[in-house]
């Protein structure tokens, strides 16, 4: 197709078609460009807008925290399109109630200092190294999260400033002794029990199945064989982390990094300082004070008797070590332009008041060795050359996948890919790799499904793209007999066994309520497990601890489901309180927690309120 449009560029009639086609764009398309230019909004906090590269980002962390966690089965609940949409509110929620958080803190003038955030940045275990914050480790982390430092460190701001609040409500909250000794005792309360247990599986292998009745079965319930609507996709992957391994580092590239950027692998200098601090403008009592120093008063002495900073007067005005970006511009200024220890400088004007500083001592800046630092200069390579590889791939991927829409064959060999072919999926069946909702979008739009064309390249995280194009589909349709007879058997082996046993649970339980129990039970040849004891981590705590308790020594009976499916019948024969006082500090924890929880959600409901709160994303996407 586009060898056809290449031989026909040069005639006449193609050359009106483009003027004319360029003609309207002048007047339509840039017009609308122009007009455009802002993101779409994921939803709207009052003025406050969240827009939809902020919400794909935050989903996206959370979708693949998620999979982390819980693998398999969470990519089972992705194929549930209502299960995605609630996902997907969930963590628009988060961000609205994030906001709302905020801006109460601000309100109430709670702040967070550039010192305090780069001391807890600096503390993060995920930014260091040998126990040691590593700047090569911080910078490619975000890298990797698709953060600039500027963006992370405003982040962590927020998180800190919101968490000032959080904390303010949870210290707000107590507990009262009776609270605390009456949950205690519920939760180490037992229970005595015995069970009946109607095994499913064991009924169901007893139950006799004709033909006929799988026939029967079958044309009546057609929608439970029904084979859904499917496709059978090929991609190609394009993933920085994966190019890392083709890339050769030579010792002139790691010597040249390492001269180039000198200062993250160097120390800053460090210096120790001891101040007078005199609070306000009184420059004549602070220039008198200078004079006793000057004119050989002990500066520790001087320090404890009359500076203003009461803690470090304690110390005779002594400081810690400190390197350039966390003190006072004006006082670290004059501290780092001391020469030599116990060198003092005139009066220091910083927003606290003037300042006497003399210098205790200098740590000068040290240069790790080449070989101690070798390690990460190699993965830093890897990673830079690594990234600017896969860049010039993604174009050329981009350009050759557009260019040759029919097949993914030349794509392929302009990136030196592999294509993948999926098995046949359906929409509720995606396979974790292209489970992005992108991704899934894509496959199943008008152009790839049903023309058959190769997707847009589509990012589904920093540094990896997909690009994806069904080779096959077949639509929905009810699966033969000959090729579910065994599924539509057991499907009725397992309904008939269930209604035999939830019969005979029923008539048991009606019999052991009358005077016929016992009898009934020989008949029948049923008979309860041992008396045991459970507590509330046991498996059936959960419907054993909502029966009510048993009175003039008689058992409650009722009918319940195991963790297996199976139909039980339970006879609580009594209720048993245990005394535990080293539960009391958790159950207090407990309901500690709990209350904080209901507070904020209070303090939530009222935020909302007072606000206009709207989902645009919501109301026009489903994925």
């Amino acid at each position: 197709m586009m060898e056809r449009l290449r031989e026909g560029a040069s005639s006449l009639a193609v050359k009106i078609i483009l003027g004319l086609i360029i003609f309207s764009f002048v007047f339509a398309g840039v017009g609308s460009y122009l007009g455009s230019g802002s993101q779409p909004i994921a939803a709207t906090v009052g003025d406050r807008e969240i827009s939809r590269n902020e919400f794909e980002q935050a989903y996206q962390n959370e979708r693949s925290r998620m999979q982390s966690q819980l693998g398999e089965y969470f990519s089972t609940l992705l194929g549930d399109p209502q299960y995605v949409q609630q996902f997907r509110k969930t963590i628009l929620d988060r961000m609205i109630n994030d906001i709302l958080l905020n801006q109460r803190a601000q309100e109430l003038g709670l702040r967070v200092s550039d010192a305090q955030v780069r001391t807890e940045l600096m503390k993060m275990p995920a930014f260091q190294n040998a126990g040691q914050f590593d700047k090569e480790v911080y910078a490619s982390a975000l890298r990797r999260a698709g953060y600039t430092p500027e963006g992370f460190a405003e982040t962590m701001r927020q998180d800190m400033t919101r968490n000032q609040l959080l904390v303010a409500l949870q210290s707000s909250d107590f507990t009262l002794e009776h609270e605390i000794d009456y949950l205690s005792e519920l939760e180490v309360q037992q229970r005595e029990i015995r069970t009946i247990t109607f095994d499913i599986a064991q009924l169901a292998e007893q139950t006799e199945i004709t033909e006929e009745a799988i026939k029967a079965f079958y044309d009546n319930n057609q929608s439970q064989f029904m084979r859904p609507d499917q496709v059978k996709v090929s991609y190609i992957e394009l993933s920085g982390d994966a190019l890392k391994s083709s890339v050769s580092v030579s010792d002139e590239d790691i010597e040249k990094y390492f001269t180039e950027n000198q200062d993250k692998y160097s120390t800053l200098e460090k210096r120790r300082v001891s101040h007078i601090l005199i609070q306000g403008d009184d420059k004549e009592k602070a220039q008198a004070i200078l004079d006793r120093v000057n004119n050989g008063d002990d500066f520790a002495i001087v320090a404890a008797e009359v500076s203003d900073d009461t803690f470090s007067a304690e110390k005779g005005g002594a400081l810690d070590w400190f390197e350039r970006g966390v003190m006072d511009p004006a006082f670290e200024k004059a501290a780092f332009e001391l020469t030599n220890v116990n060198d003092r400088t005139e009066l220091v004007k910083s927003a606290f008041g003037y300042h006497i500083i003399q210098l205790d001592g200098i740590e000068a800046s040290v240069t790790k060795p080449l070989a101690e630092v070798k390690a990460g200069i190699v993965t830093a390579l890897q990673e830079n050359k690594a990234e600017e590889a896969f860049y010039e791939l993604e174009s050329t991927l981009t350009e050759v996948a557009f260019e040759m829409p029919d097949s993914l064959v030349d794509a392929a060999e302009a990136v030196n890919g592999q294509i993948k072919v999926s098995e046949f999926f359906s929409r509720s069946s995606i396979p974790q790799e292209l489970s992005a909702p992108a991704v899934s979008q894509a496959i199943f739009s008008p152009e790839v499904r049903e023309d058959g064309l190769n997707s847009a390249v589509i990012e589904i995280a920093p540094e990896h793209v997909i690009v994806v194009r069904v080779d096959d589909s077949r639509p929905a349709a009810v699966l033969p007999l000959v090729d579910v007879s065994d599924a539509v058997k057991a499907q009725l082996a397992r309904n008939l066994a269930e209604q035999q046993a939830q019969t005979l649970a029923t008539d048991t339980i009606t019999a052991l309520q009358s005077e016929s129990g016992d009898k009934f039970l020989a008949d029948n040849n049923l008979s309860f497990t041992d008396t045991r004891t459970i507590a509330r981590d046991d498996v059936l705590a959960q419907e054993v601890f909502k029966i009510a308790k048993p009175s003039e020594s008689k058992s409650v009976y009722v009918q319940a489901r195991d963790e297996s499916s199976n139909i039980i019948i339970i006879a609580l024969d009594g209720v048993l309180s245990v005394s535990n006082e080293s539960m009391k500090p958790q159950v207090s924890a407990r309901l500690a927690r709990s209350q904080t929880q209901q507070e904020l959600s209070a303090v939530l409901d009222v935020l909302r309120s007072e606000q206009s709160i709207s989902y645009p994303i919501l109301e026009t996407s489903t994925n």
